[in-house]
């Protein structure tokens, strides 16, 4: 299928009937699809130029499935997203007129020659959504937003005080009581104005007498309305204005009527009725109320149970569920010292500043010396040491005999002050300290208590957001048959579209998710679904969907969940482009295009491309791995380890059950489950913040557990995660690693640059000296065009080398400073190969699979598997203990098959020094070379949290029960 042009240097695919050919003949009987439509049309992209490819002209049929593959950094994202989409976001902007253009802002052409066939395109990558904690599952996929028009509309409301259901009346019926139930009795008809309020109210009593009224119940007693009329000002009242006493009878109707009317506008809406010579009163109201003691609420909205608005927020929290706030426990971490020797961690040690002499001078009041140990305090001391006390403190100012007398307000409340005032290193200073815990006044609700009180088949909003997606989808199937009548026509519409959502989730495999989860804790594959299940729900037709890897962080079972969605996506009427290594998604792709054959400068071609039975044919890398001419092997024989390890027990942390887990130290260890199982939880959130908190003394507290035990047995341990290696494009893999000091110190050694008095700082390009004044050392300057997209040119004083020209000057072997960082990682070794301390660190790049970036890459470039190697690269470069513990969150995001074999052979080495190596992972192939597995299950979410089976790959794959045991015994055989 792919030929290459001598003329372009590119591969071209441009048989147009041969593809129709196949189309139609659905040659690949598992992406086929009775009711799947044939095609003739073709997005087709000419001389694609883009970052590392190679002018190349592609075409691919519409309205497929197709997936586009292979290894890292062979420039799949550059014609998929780089190209493709950004080529469609543009065209797309430029539909709208010029004006409205200078608004939105515009985009780059990307560097190709022409694109035919595109359609509206939408792209769904792996970024989180959102970082806002406010942010959750609930809002992002709009569940809880109808949740919200559900509860404002067809909700029940009940009393906070005594959990009587709410009601309320109108004037008539008010009035057809008081006839019914008071006939003939001597009634007070009171409107309430103060309810539990403090003040003296003058203003208030005069405006009453002005209006004509001549008495009012203060506190449950009738007084008359006199002149300069006061209360208490510092006690809580009660005031209702007398509006009428009466006997009721038919005669007196019009004027009971009139009465009524007037004591439910004084009283905004709410009337009491008294009869006479009783304490107690009767409360009436237009609006919603509880009959027994008279509170009321305001008339539901959508904005009261959301937890984003004033209206509806907990006040405590602001609506987060949660609070910040310092503990005993977190700002002493060590009660065996002394306050002057630190004991007091914020404070560090004594100084001679006015806190301090306060402090030593309110303990001295208290007969403690401030060199006493912490924990030989006597316990009530400690109180009014860290929460103050009303004793007068006497401190002499330190430029006189000035003597300060004041209270002793506390170290808490002096640090929590020291953290709202301060300057931004004294706030970063007392964060760190901070204890996040569940807010006392909503329990983590996250909403006002009158919020809490409306209710939908006896749940409210707050309850069904923390069910999962799975339960949640039970308790909507059926809940026609506990609402009332009234509320069925009401909800009707409002339930079909929340049942609708939530299937969505379900057919993407996040049935585990709740609807409370904070966006910002979920995996760029779940955040990446959530997404797909969006676009599912819009029916949208004749549209381009681009994703970035979906079946990240899925476990092998929830596969077929993602590629059956996906087809549905496709058999709306849309094209879907995958960019993907997954084995199970190409071989249910309908078209498969494989660009390298290397990466970076090596890559950017077209090497195969076909349906997938065409594919498995050919002979390059990635068809040989499907194929089966290559693979990954099984060890023959399993590591034995130390005889050491770690044990963890009772770990209870959101869905865990008391879970015990084992350890086995000098092993590769592989944590696995289907998503949501609590993989995240027992190792992020339990065992490195617990083996953190022993080794470098960290704050973060451990999620809860009961004990742990083989600490002992390691003195180092390294996370490495997927966030980004810096935020900026001035961050790169040479600065991350440190590579580039040593680099600059080289330069610096060179004759040229000793004669001229050169320092280090003149080759950074972060700092005034050696670079390029014109763009900063940015190597290119920003356009702004209006209307038109800015445009990014070259700096015309520098030519992108980002150095001034005397910095320049200077050269290493005929290479400048500029020159290595345009150098790949592989040419850098060959090139550094006599300079050990620089060789080292660009050795490990290479080792991981990064020979292909370059030195000076952009940060924002790299993606979250890239810069998960590159932070890899910079721990291996460092020397290790043989007691290291590593901690790698699924390192295969991203990798190709070949890369997943570099990836096992790092990991081999590390394990080969004695020391341990656990990765959390869903890759089969990483899964059965692992010396030791720890399964969690069965499922997700709530069903999930217990360890199923632990032990080697070959004890796992006999369980019966687990879903990770049934896919390794394939990979086993």
């Amino acid at each position: 299928m792919a030929s290459a042009t001598p003329k372009k240097n590119t591969t071209q695919i441009k048989d147009k009937k041969k593809i129709k050919k196949q189309t139609q003949n659905g040659v690949d009987s598992i992406h086929s699809s009775e009711n799947h439509p044939n095609t003739t049309d073709f997005i087709e992209v000419f001389g694609a130029r883009e970052h590392n490819l190679k002018n190349i002209d592609i075409s691919f049929p519409r309205q497929q499935l197709i997936v586009i593959t292979g290894i890292s950094g062979s420039g799949k994202s550059s014609l998929a997203f780089d190209t493709i989409y950004a080529e469609g976001q543009r065209r797309y902007m430029e539909s709208f007129s010029a004006y409205a253009r200078s608004f939105l802002g515009n985009l780059e052409r990307p560097d190709v020659d022409k694109i035919n066939g595109l359609s509206p395109v939408i792209s769904i990558e792996q970024k989180t959504t959102s970082k806002n904690p406010r942010s959750t599952v609930g809002t992002t996929t709009e569940i809880y937003d109808f949740m919200r028009l559900l509860y404002a509309r067809a909700g029940i409301a009940y009393s906070y005080n005594t959990g009587e259901r709410m009601i309320r009346q109108t004037e008539e019926q008010i009035s057809e009581i008081i006839f019914e139930e008071y006939k003939d009795k001597k009634l007070v008809l009171l409107a309430p104005v103060v309810k539990g309020r403090k003040g003296h109210y003058r203003e208030l009593f005069v405006q009453l007498r002005k209006s004509g009224y001549t008495k009012v119940r203060i506190d449950g007693e009738i007084m008359e309305l006199v002149p300069k009329m006061q209360t208490d000002r510092y006690k809580t009242h009660d005031i209702e204005v007398v509006v009428d006493r009466i006997i009721v009878s038919k005669e007196d109707e019009k004027r009971i009527m009139a009465s009524l009317k007037t004591a439910m506008k004084v009283g905004n809406g709410i009337v009491m009725i008294q009869e006479h010579e009783q304490k107690e009163a009767r409360f009436f109201s237009r609006f919603l109320m509880c009959p027994t003691t008279g509170i009321a609420y305001d008339e539901p909205a959508p904005n009261i149970f959301s937890f984003n608005s004033p209206y509806g927020m907990c006040q405590t929290c602001n609506g987060l569920g949660k609070i910040e706030q310092l503990t005993e426990e977190s700002i002493i971490p060590d009660d065996t010292i002394s306050i002057s020797r630190g004991a007091i961690a914020p404070l560090g040690e004594y100084r001679d500043t006015y806190f301090f002499k306060k402090l030593a001078a309110f303990m001295k009041s208290q007969k403690v010396n401030i060199t006493t140990v912490w924990k030989e305090i006597d316990k009530k001391i400690q109180q009014k040491i860290l929460y103050g006390s009303k004793e007068i403190v006497k401190v002499k100012a330190k430029s006189s005999d000035r003597t300060w007398n004041s209270e002793f307000e506390g170290v808490i409340d002096y640090l929590e002050k020291y953290q709202l005032e301060g300057n931004s290193k004294q706030k970063t200073g007392v964060q760190d300290y901070l204890t996040v815990t569940i807010c006392p006044a909503c329990e983590g609700a996250r909403l006002k208590k009158e919020s809490l009180q409306f209710k939908i088949a006896d749940k409210n909003i707050s309850e069904l957001a923390q069910k999962d997606i799975n339960q949640l989808g039970e308790f909507f199937e059926d809940i026609e048959s506990r609402l009332e009548a009234r509320q069925n026509i009401i909800a009707a519409e409002i339930l079909k579209e929340i049942r609708k959502r939530i299937g969505f989730l379900l057919d993407v495999g996040l049935d585990y998710l709740t609807l409370d989860r904070p966006v910002r804790t979920l995996s760029g594959g779940e955040a990446q679904r959530i997404r797909l299940a969006t676009q599912i729900g819009t029916q949208l037709v004749g549209v381009l969907y681009i994703l970035d890897e979906p079946s990240i962080g899925l476990h092998s079972r929830d596969n077929v969940k993602l590629i059956k969605a996906l087809q549905d996506l496709r058999d709306l009427g849309n094209t879907v482009i995958v960019v993907e290594h997954d084995k199970d998604m190409m071989l249910a792709a309908d078209y498969l295009v494989d660009i390298g054959p290397g990466a970076g400068r090596h890559g950017g071609k077209v090497v195969e491309a076909g349906t997938p039975a065409e594919f498995l044919k050919g002979n390059s890398t990635t068809a040989q791995y499907l194929n089966n001419q290559k693979r990954i092997e099984v060890p023959t024989e399993r590591r034995k380890g130390n005889d050491k390890e770690l044990v963890l027990k009772g770990a209870n942390g959101n869905n865990l059950r008391n879970v015990t887990a084992h350890f086995p130290l000098g092993k590769l260890i592989c944590v696995t489950g289907v998503s949501g199982s609590g993989k995240s939880t027992l190792i992020h959130d339990t065992l490195y913040p617990i083996l953190n908190k022993h080794i470098y003394r960290s704050v973060k507290t451990p999620l809860d557990y009961k004990e742990i035990e083989g600490l002992k047995n390691i003195d180092k341990v390294i996370e490495v995660d997927q966030s980004p290696i810096g935020r900026t494009p001035r961050s790169n893999p040479a600065t991350y690693t440190g590579v580039f000091t040593d680099i600059r110190a080289l330069f610096t050694q060179l004759p040229e640059a000793k004669v001229r008095g050169y320092k280090p700082g003149r080759f950074s390009f972060n700092v005034k000296g050696g670079r390029c004044e014109e763009c900063e050392g940015a190597g290119r300057k920003l356009i702004e065009m209006d209307f038109l997209p800015d445009v990014h040119v070259e700096c015309p004083m520098c030519k992108g080398k980002r150095y001034n020209r005397e910095t320049l000057e200077i050269r290493f072997k005929g290479k400048s400073i500029s020159d290595v960082l345009d150098m790949s990682v592989e040419e850098a070794s060959e090139f550094f190969a006599n300079q050990p301390n620089i060789l080292r660190r660009i050795k490990t790049l290479n080792d991981v699979g990064l020979g292909y970036i370059t030195l000076g890459q952009h940060a924002t470039t790299l993606s979250g598997g890239e810069a998960q190697r590159v932070k890899l690269s910079s721990e291996l470069s460092k020397k290790d203990t043989g007691k290291t513990f590593y901690i790698l969150d699924e390192p295969t995001t991203g990798l190709h098959f070949k890369d997943v074999q570099f990836l096992l052979d790092v990991l081999d080495k590390l394990v080969g020094k004695g020391n341990t190596v656990l990765v959390i992972e869903h890759n089969l192939d990483v899964i059965k070379v692992s010396d030791w597995i720890i399964d969690l299950g069965l499922e997700g979410g709530a069903a999930g949290g217990q360890i199923l089976v632990e032990g080697t790959p070959e004890k796992v794959a006999k369980n019966k029960k687990s879903y990770t045991a049934k896919f390794l015994r394939e990979e086993l055989k």
